[in-house]
């Protein structure tokens, strides 16, 4: 499994495929690559072409790393730096996974995590290391100005939960003290 680190903490991870006659073979996961991460829980999400889910993180004591793939479809996933300290804070990182490259991207806590549906409809799977808890959920709106996300799906076509449209901007969530 080749891996590709992004600013030092999104990882994006490219399985190596085995080909035969038969079909392929591939490692998707492996423990030893994440030594201080315990994955605790894989949830499966499907969409249609146009829907964006997030930009979603938890909250401290519950924040969450992820371990994003496509099993089908293609979607644009797209990862925020929500980190002060950092040089990237308030950046966004865009990547296509799909159920054709087979690409997985890690997601550190700390980071917003959202995608938009690019195909048809698209399957994705995810692994997190902490429980989801509710009152500790929270987001950012996916279409801030500031943040100027090419969502690659023009506005009109754009399917947003109500919650997700209502969610703040990033400048205000900057009482967020990570």
């Amino acid at each position: 499994m080749k891996i590709k680190r992004e600013d030092n903490s999104i990882l994006i991870l490219k399985p190596k495929k085995i080909k035969d006659e038969r079909g392929f073979f591939m490692e998707i996961f492996k423990a030893d690559l994440f030594p201080k991460i315990n994955f605790i829980q894989e949830n499966v999400s499907k969409s249609k072409y146009g829907v964006i889910r997030g930009l979603h993180f938890q909250k401290p004591p519950y924040e969450q790393s992820k371990l994003v793939r496509v099993v089908n479809g293609e979607i644009l996933d797209v990862v925020v730096d929500l980190r002060k300290d950092s040089k990237n804070y308030g950046k966004s990182f865009c990547y296509y996974l799909s159920g054709k490259n087979y690409n997985q991207i890690y997601i550190p806590p700390y980071f917003a995590h959202g995608f938009v549906c690019l195909s048809e409809y698209a399957t994705i799977s995810y692994k997190v290391d902490k429980p989801y808890k509710r009152d500790y959920e929270w987001g950012i709106n996916s279409n801030d100005p500031f943040l100027g996300i090419d969502w690659k799906v023009p506005l009109d076509d754009q399917i947003r939960s109500l919650r997700d449209k209502n969610l703040p901007l990033f400048n205000e969530i900057n009482s967020l003290d990570f």
